[in-house]
């Protein structure tokens, strides 16, 4: 999503208190999984056992971890502007002293320059080092995200672009997650503001149902905290209480009916039936697939052929949460089946004729999402490409916008 929206990303390696690979190993692996440049603005000394602390390439001072248990970390800061002065070896060891400075030119003989508006365009992550667990290496991060990160910027909508300095207020749901507070059963979805000053209490149209709505406890959150607001502004998060209202991509306006690019959905690639586990809790268990699927954690299919319904996610854990999630959240409880399906695709097409008759020949393996949308539902490889060979005029697609 990131690499399609041109989003700025940075790294931050964890579990540097373990014994790791070469920082240079990990760095190339990311490089290599994520396919994205990387750009090292933090440098550990050691891990496991002998881990020293971290050297800030971007501030130039050095972070000590002087802990010897979790969740104590006192990390103290040296300021060190030239790694050639002797005070480092005084600090970490001669041997790692020695150790770092070959590390700090390697890595300025290898990397270029850090530059701002290749990480703004999402050219360039920077990475930083640390221990999460024990709050270390964290503040090196933070720091340089509040200098580096972008200033709100424009959205696309469907119609035209919207500039964060526009006088009326735009935003839209990207998240919805339900009970955040399992004791209240609640669902809050969250907002992104585009333009404008979002107000508590004053009303707001909601595009996709034409209906104008106001929210008396808009919330905004920090770590675990929560607290009511009563304005926000371009670039804020605002969680918003919903009883079953909204979905990924709804837009709220002034009046004008936007519609913003909303979030994709990628093609699943791992798929099982769900069942009842237990018949009397067949309306809990349609409520919970219901709320979850609104979550965007995996997508519900239903099997044109036979009618059951299909749960596809992108990996195998995925498939556990749900029904943990299932049985804590809604007291429902499931039971997977397995199905052979290779991947699923959204199709559509200008030629009526040929989407029908292709809906026909392909009758056993087309579903609709929940949407409504006509996916199919390849069982291999070769199946898939034979369909695309096949009917020209088809478009399958691989993601879908919500």
């Amino acid at each position: 999503v990131c690499r399609m929206r041109s989003t700025p990303v940075i790294v931050f390696i964890n579990k540097l208190d373990r014994p790791s690979k070469d920082p240079f190993d990990l760095l190339d692996e990311v490089e290599r999984e994520l396919r994205i440049r990387v750009r090292p603005l933090a440098f550990p000394i050691s891990n496991g056992p002998t881990f020293k602390g971290v050297y800030n390439l971007y501030e130039k001072h050095l972070s000590l971890f002087t802990s010897d248990e979790k969740l104590t970390a006192d990390a103290a800061t040296v300021e060190i502007a030239d790694l050639a002065a002797p005070e480092l070896a005084q600090h970490v060891g001669e041997r790692y002293a020695a150790q770092l400075r070959a590390d700090v030119e390697l890595v300025e003989g290898v990397y270029d320059a850090f530059d701002r508006d290749a990480y703004l365009r999402g050219e360039l992550a920077p990475v930083f080092f640390g221990s999460a667990v024990n709050n270390f290496g964290v503040r090196e991060l933070l720091e340089c995200f509040v200098r580096i990160a972008p200033s709100p910027r424009p959205a696309p909508a469907e119609t035209r672009t919207v500039e964060p300095g526009e006088a009326k207020m735009t935003g839209f749901v990207f998240k919805i997650h339900a009970n955040m507070d399992p004791n209240h059963r609640d669902r809050i979805a969250f907002m992104k503001i585009c333009s404008g000053t979002f107000e508590r209490n004053r009303n707001y149209l909601h595009v996709r149902s034409g209906k104008q709505m106001k929210f008396s406890s808009p919330t905004a959150f920090m770590a675990e905290k929560k607290s009511v607001i009563d304005t926000a502004w371009p670039g804020d998060i605002v969680g918003l209480h919903d009883t079953g209202n909204f979905k990924i991509g709804d837009t709220f306006t002034e009046g004008e009916k936007l519609k913003f690019t909303g979030i994709p959905s990628f093609a699943p690639e791992q798929f099982r039936y769900i069942e009842n586990a237990d018949p009397l809790k067949f309306k809990q268990l349609a409520k919970g697939i219901d709320q979850l699927m609104d979550e965007g954690v995996a997508q519900l299919f239903t099997s044109s052929l036979n009618g059951r319904r299909i749960i596809g996610t992108v990996g195998a854990l995925q498939f556990e949460v749900i029904q943990y999630r299932l049985e804590h959240e809604y007291n429902a409880a499931c039971r997977w089946e397995p199905i052979s399906i290779y991947k699923a695709c959204w199709i559509e097409s200008d030629d009526k004729a040929e989407l029908e008759d292709f809906k026909r020949r392909k009758h056993t393996n087309m579903a609709v999402d929940k949407h409504g949308r006509d996916v199919f539902l390849a069982d291999t490889s070769y199946a898939l490409a034979l369909a695309q060979e096949k009917f020209k005029n088809i478009r399958f697609r691989f993601t879908s916008e919500f």
